[in-house]
């Protein structure tokens, strides 16, 4: 009877092995593809600074200043072609040196005021620059719009996928194996929307321009990537 069990056991076993699939290995395989594609929005940073004993006046004098920056910037605004927001608006003391008796006192009041400027038209902003006179251009970005960039990815999306594909059957055949099976992938791409003005940003000190200059404009190049990352079953 025990015999007749374990032979029953092993026959039930040989059953059930034939009818499972080949054995799969595993592979983890990764492909990327990129593209340069010009940089097609121009974000500018205008402030200024007051300071003096009162600091009713000093905030006065920056919203004087950020008033009349604002009346020319919202000239040349348009949905989806030039963007108009204020930035930072601050107000702080200026203490005196420290003395024998303790900490310096109040002796003052420093501003600054910001006005951002982004878009599209970058012939129009560029010539904004010399329209406004109680500002200064502090920082100057350049970046992708959301549509620009979204039409390259989908291009360098499929370009990564396709080889990733290629590769997997590449290597599979190399390896010795009829084919493959995608068993967990993922994609992955740089398409973070970078803020106002903060997109490759170009450094540099405070600048004015006279009435009829024009910021000189140069956005250059940004590279657009894409990352298939995943694992194969490579079959027999």
């Amino acid at each position: 009877m025990k015999n007749a069990l374990l032979m029953l056991v092993a026959l039930t076993a040989s059953v059930h092995a034939a009818d499972l699939p080949p054995p799969l290995d595993r592979l983890n395989l990764s492909a990327s593809a990129s593209v340069d594609v010009g940089r097609d929005v121009l974000g500018v940073t205008f402030s200024t600074t007051r300071e003096g004993s009162d600091a009713t006046v000093v905030q006065a004098g920056l919203k004087q200043a950020l008033d009349a920056a604002l009346a020319e910037a919202r000239k040349i605004a348009k949905p989806g072609q030039v963007e108009v927001q204020t930035g930072n608006f601050s107000l702080y003391p200026r203490y005196a040196p420290p003395t024998s008796k303790g900490a310096g006192a109040i002796n003052g009041w420093q501003g600054t005021a910001e006005l951002l400027v982004e878009g599209k038209d970058m012939a129009a902003i560029a010539q904004l620059g010399g329209r406004i006179s109680t500002m200064t251009i502090a920082r100057v970005g350049y970046s992708l719009s959301k549509e620009q960039r979204e039409k390259v990815e989908a291009e360098v999306t499929a370009q990564a996928i396709s080889r990733y594909k290629a590769r997997a059957a590449d290597v599979a055949r190399q390896f010795g194996y009829g084919g493959y099976q995608i068993a967990e992938v993922a994609v992955s791409s740089d398409s973070a929307v970078p803020m106002m003005a903060q997109a490759a940003p170009m450094r540099m000190k405070t600048m004015a321009m006279s009435a009829d200059e024009s910021l000189p404009v140069e956005a250059g190049m940004a590279t657009v990537s894409v990352s298939v990352n995943g694992v194969v079953l490579m079959k027999r």
